[in-house]
């Protein structure tokens, strides 16, 4: 599967926030504090997820059927996002 650079990107901001913890938690900072940041990574985390998988799909659609599939946007946002 090709991945896109925002995807890739994703996961880079997910890995400086699980760095950011790691440091908050070797400054003992509160445990509350740490909880929204690892909610945080949480979230971003599973979002990517549900973008990886989508495109997976997409993909898979677009080479097994010889489609280009255009104006799926919205229908991505909704998986992904849930809105």
């Amino acid at each position: 599967m090709k991945c896109d650079d925002a995807l890739k990107n994703r996961l880079k901001r997910a890995h400086g926030q699980m760095k950011g913890v790691i440091n908050m938690m070797d400054n003992d900072i509160a445990c509350m504090d740490l909880l929204t940041q690892l909610k945080a990574i949480r979230s971003s985390v599973d979002k990517t997820i549900g973008i990886l998988t989508t495109q997976n799909l997409i993909q898979t659609i677009e080479d097994k059927f010889n489609v280009k599939i255009e104006n799926i946007n919205e229908a991505v946002d909704l998986v992904v996002k849930g809105k």
